[in-house]
């Protein structure tokens, strides 16, 4: 299954297809004629899939170095840049090289960035391995880190040269994992397909999920790829995907990263802005009910526990913010 991005400035190809990590080398020929290549990864990752890559990459003639980072949010921040700034300067890493970052939305936001920076831009490859980055994140060009005031605070609009989404690495992830990602495939649902959010409500558990992955990772790309295509740079139709989202980074933030994962943070964000809409008289009555249901089906949360007004000078720091507005998705 294969989705393009057609940009103004650029495009670039998704490739969707189970046990392609195995032959991620074909992928990288096809578009690179260098012969250095610098792997951004993280322990978890590297656990599984590090050494597949880099040596598939060695045995086909590249100059291979692979960096391993900290798994967690707490690494997406400012203070890491530098440490893999310098690892490229070692390698000797020129502007006709390639980054590929192997890893889910932490490793493609931080590698994505470097590469948006590092001597000005290098080509960098996406190869997410969590459901969350491989439905979201890794698509649509957003790179960046976060400060210590906020998440993604510091980033840039840079797109992959390729996206290479392989459904069976997901065999690996934890359940909590995976139903994280789950949060953003339901946004997908709820903002913009109504048949796609039945199938969701009517799989009767992961392994029927995992049938239909192929099917539920195109069709969330698709979405992504149509919103991206109208409006790249985030100023009107492309604030739909950040349904749940203001609330979420908010309560992320609120518990410095530690309580819950960015899934569940959107997906209590989504019920909440859902009942303040509803209570306003701008979302159908009901609908809030529809979203915890499906939440609960997939173990997210729902609901806040703490009081909404502790989150809004989180709120005020979002880059979301405009003219001292912000705008929330109902």
């Amino acid at each position: 299954m294969n989705l393009s991005i057609d940009l103004i400035h650029s495009s670039y190809d998704i490739v969707i297809q189970k046990g392609i990590i195995n032959t991620l080398v074909h992928e990288i020929k096809n578009l690179f004629k260098g012969k250095k290549i610098f792997i951004i990864t993280d322990k978890n990752v590297d656990k599984f899939y590090g050494n597949l890559v880099l040596n598939n990459l060695i045995n086909s003639g590249y100059d291979v170095k692979k960096l391993v980072l900290k798994p967690g949010e707490e690494t997406k921040n400012f203070s890491t840049l530098p440490l893999v700034y310098d690892e490229l300067l070692n390698f000797k890493f020129t502007r006709s090289d390639l980054i590929i970052t192997l890893g889910g939305g932490v490793i493609g936001d931080l590698g994505g960035f470097v590469a948006s920076t590092y001597l000005r831009g290098v080509a960098f490859v996406q190869c997410p391995t969590t459901l969350l980055a491989q439905v979201d994140s890794s698509v649509g060009g957003k790179v960046g880190v976060d400060l210590d005031k906020g998440k993604n605070l510091v980033g840039s609009f840079y797109h992959p040269k390729k996206v290479v989404i392989d459904p069976e690495v997901l065999n690996t992830l934890s359940d909590r994992v995976f139903n994280d990602g789950m949060a953003e495939v339901i946004k997908y649902g709820c903002i913009r397909d109504k048949e796609f959010l039945g199938n969701l409500i009517n799989y009767s558990n992961k392994k029927e999920v995992m049938n239909n992955i192929e099917y539920i990772i195109h069709n969330c790309c698709k979405i992504k790829k149509e919103i991206v295509e109208k409006d790249e740079k985030d100023m009107g139709q492309r604030m739909l995907l950040n349904f749940g989202h203001t609330i979420g980074h908010a309560i992320e933030q609120y518990f410095n990263y530690t309580k819950y994962t960015h899934g569940e943070a959107v997906a209590i964000g989504m019920y909440e802005i859902t009942k303040l809409s509803e209570e306003l008289g701008i979302t159908k009555i009901g609908t809030k009910e529809v979203i915890k249901d499906i939440l609960i089906k997939y173990q997210l949360p729902y609901e806040l526990t703490i009081d909404i007004n502790e989150l809004t000078e989180t709120m005020k720091l979002d880059k979301k913010n405009l003219e001292n507005n912000i705008n929330l998705i109902f």
